[in-house]
Formats: structure tokens, sequence, C-alpha cells
């Protein structure tokens, strides 16, 4: 009885020129991406960012109004200041003209730096807007 275990004779059987078959052999493409990994997937990061970053900017220019919308806006608002000569809130005259309470104080402001209208704050902290010359300006109140 022999107590030799088969697998030590079909090693010794098996040719040592052994070849991989066919369907293994990895394509050139591979050994591209292998070789070159330090290069190609850095620039595959930086273009998903800057595709990115770009997304971001050009939805943040169409939130933004257009020149001729702007000027039809601050026309209104300009109107809306003159019917309301007292001033009103940026909450009251956002709902007046229809436009966004955020965009409506950012055309508020610019409208300021430009000397359209003025603000001023009341006791209950309420920011209030009136067409610039149609009251007495604050300084000049004399009690």
């Amino acid at each position: 009885m022999s107590t030799l275990s088969p697998l030590p004779l079909l090693l010794a059987q098996a040719p040592d020129d052994y070849a991989k078959p066919v369907s293994s052999l990895s394509p050139k493409y591979f050994e591209l991406l292998e070789q070159n990994s330090h290069i190609i997937y850095p620039a595959i990061a930086i273009l998903t960012l800057v595709l990115i970053a770009a997304g971001i900017l050009q939805a943040w220019r169409t939130q933004d109004l257009d020149g001729l919308q702007k000027n039809e806006f601050k026309r209104a608002i300009v109107n809306e200041l003159r019917r309301n000569i007292s001033g009103m809130p940026g909450d009251l005259l956002a709902k007046s003209v229809g436009l966004d309470r955020l965009k409506t104080n950012r055309l508020l402001e610019q409208m300021q730096n430009e000397g359209l209208v003025v603000s001023h704050t009341n006791s209950q902290r309420l920011t209030v807007w009136r067409v610039r010359g149609a009251a007495p300006e604050a300084a000049a109140r004399r009690y």
C-alpha cells in the first residue's frame, strides 16, 4: 500500500512552459491606464471639479436679473415708493412689485448706492425705504 498522494505525480507531468490563454491577455488600453494612472486619474478629477464649478457659476448667473429687467423693476420700485412718500419696508415693497424679497433688497441696495433711494431703520428694527428727496432728510429734521 502506498501512502503517496497523486498530487506530486500530476505536478510532475505538467509542462514547464505554461502560456496564458488568449482570452486572458489584457488589451493595450488597460496597459496604458496602468502605466499612466498617476496622470490620468488626477486629470479626470480636475476635469470633474471644473465642470462642477462651471455648472455652479452658470446657475448663479441665471438667477441674476438682466439689465432690462433690473431697470423695469427699479422703475416699479420708484413708482411704488412715490405712492407711499413716507416709505415702505422691503418686504411690502417686494410683494407690491412682484419680485422675490432677496432680489428686491439687492436692487434697493444698488439703488441706494446710485443715490435713488434712502433707507433708515425704525424703532421696530425694520428698514424702511423711500425715494430720495421725497421727504426731508433725517439730518435736516428739526424738532
